[in-house]
């Protein structure tokens, strides 16, 4: 648990700081458990035509669940798999848990998933992890406290030019109905950035702009579980979030820009 101590509070008894090693055990429990049903046949139902659940995305937010809730049976549960319901005034203070962002990579033995959970009070996320199994990367942050990834402070790129950036992007579920946004938003933005990748995994994305190794990214009809830890990580590593029109992002709205607060204004205008 080292990577989790470095970016709290030693010698305290801060709560937040206690949520977040809670937080952090529950995804390296599950990651876990993840990465032992990699890789074999999978058991897969799907809950639309292209949205998939499988047993490790059920047995991962059962885990997470009982962790989190024998230590803080006080706190609220918001779960994508199992309790999922969600308003846009949610109150007081709530576990939001994506137990395994990027199932369609997962099921296709894909690396590039991971486990995401946040802890909001009133809809604000004040900590949160992200924990991608196969790379053993966890990223951690605090509200106040910057943001790290397996103990080291990390920071959002400097690239200062659009056309010099990297951007990711994510195609929503129903993109059938949403297919012409989608296509005019890339013929848009892929002339003016260097490149655009699309690897299937929200909370990774944010997690990537936190640490640089994108300079930015937007996505569409998102859920509060895809966004409660990794846009903190962005906020705490120096970056900045939006909707799609520039204003104040909200875990309630579903759209989301997050950059390195270079480019943000650069790709809000062409997204």
């Amino acid at each position: 648990m080292d990577r989790i101590a470095a970016c709290i509070d030693r010698g305290t008894d801060n709560r937040l700081d206690r949520i977040l090693q809670a937080a952090g055990r529950a995804a390296l429990n599950a990651g876990g458990i993840i990465r032992g049903l990699y890789g074999k046949p999978h058991q897969i139902r799907h809950k639309g035509a292209i949205d998939i659940v499988t047993e490790a995305d059920l047995a991962s937010e059962k885990i997470i669940v009982e962790l989190v809730s024998r230590e803080f049976p006080e706190i609220a549960v918001m779960a994508e798999e199992s309790k999922s319901d969600y308003s846009t005034t949610m109150t007081g203070e709530t576990w939001i848990i994506d137990p395994l962002d990027g199932t369609t990579n997962f099921a296709h033995g894909f690396p590039y998933f991971g486990v995401s959970i946040g802890y909001a009070v009133d809809g604000v996320p004040q900590a949160g992890v992200i924990y991608c199994p196969l790379q053993d990367e966890l990223f951690c942050a605090t509200r106040g406290k910057g943001a790290w990834l397996n103990g080291s402070r990390i920071t959002v790129s400097p690239a200062a030019v659009l056309l010099h950036s990297l951007v990711a992007t994510g195609f929503p579920y129903d993109v059938h109905g949403t297919l012409t946004q989608v296509i005019d938003t890339l013929r848009r933005v892929l002339p003016e950035v260097q490149d655009i990748r699309r690897a299937g995994a929200a909370a990774l994305d944010l997690a990537y702009v936190a640490c640089g190794r994108l300079d930015g990214f937007w996505e569409m009809n998102l859920k509060p579980w895809d966004t409660a830890a990794g846009a903190l990580l962005v906020e705490e590593a120096g970056g900045r979030l939006s909707d799609f029109s520039g204003g104040k992002f909200s875990l309630f709205r579903p759209e989301v820009v997050a950059s390195n607060g270079l480019i943000h204004q650069q790709l809000v205008a062409l997204v």
